[in-house]
């Protein structure tokens, strides 16, 4: 389904539009060792539903419960999840659905994730060089509370919240089991930004398709550890060759990758 109102930027392909500046995300762990540890875990990260509804269930209902007095009833919850669920982590959009259900939302069902990142495993760079689209229709002025099970770099969640916006909804709050990420903000410091704006100039945006503004609080944080454009491009270099070694290795092409 097309978008219902389509954003310059979307047709650019650059996310330039940042998170909301008053959401901080609620979550649960730190890191995603309780995830893992829980007996359905690998089942429901492979696609299987009742594993992910055990495992909410199990580590996340109280959460829920306790929050009714953040959540609206006109909140629409939202995950980013795959055009064909087969295979594809059922955690995240189990859990958007669960919310709804015990707030008396609604979930969010026709927008969809589509390309895979393949983010497993990869490192900050390479998640910055593999980013999520995203199509399909966005309720204008719609309230939505973006869902994920574990952020870490948060660029997933900051796509979802461009494409939203650019499309006209609007990204009410934040909600994910696990925030692994090294700063728990979603929003970078302002002083950060003006340091990246003041040495990179355009860089950012011509090397990532991200505008300085848009970026995360952790990807701030990771690329203002670099002392020049150069040094950013030398390891983008790298990171690329990285990310085809890695699906190689996993029996995936990297042409398959940028098609799906």
């Amino acid at each position: 389904m097309a978008p219902l109102h389509r954003h310059e930027t979307i047709l650019q392909g650059i996310r330039a539009l940042p998170m909301p500046s008053n959401i901080k995300a609620l979550y649960l762990f730190e890191t995603d060792k309780e995830l893992k540890q829980h007996p359905s875990y690998v089942a429901a990260k492979a696609g299987d539903v009742g594993s992910a509804l055990g495992l909410v269930s199990d580590l996340a209902l109280a959460t829920i419960y306790g929050a009714t007095a953040r959540f609206t009833n006109d909140a629409i919850f939202v995950a980013p999840h795959a055009k064909e669920a087969t295979g594809d982590n059922a955690i995240p959009q189990v859990l958007a659905e669960v919310c709804a259900l015990v707030y008396g939302a609604t979930t969010d069902t026709d927008i969809v994730q589509s390309t895979r990142v393949y983010h497993t495993g990869a490192d900050p760079m390479e998640r910055l060089i593999s980013r999520p689209q995203f199509e399909g229709a966005v309720k204008l002025g719609g309230r939505y509370v973006l869902v994920d099970d574990v952020t870490s770099l948060g660029g997933t969640l900051a796509e979802l919240a461009h494409y939203i916006q650019a499309n006209g909804g609007l990204v009410q709050d934040v909600f994910v089991l696990v925030n692994a990420g090294r700063q728990k903000a979603l929003v970078p410091n302002r002083m950060v930004l003006k340091k990246l704006a003041a040495r990179y100039a355009n860089d950012i945006s011509d090397i990532f398709s991200v505008a300085i503004g848009a970026l995360t609080c952790n990807e701030a944080q990771y690329l203002v550890g670099f002392r020049s454009a150069d040094e950013i491009r030398n390891r983008v270099v790298k990171a690329r060759q990285e990310v085809h070694l890695r699906l190689r290795s996993k029996g995936i092409s990297s042409d398959r990758a940028a098609q799906t």
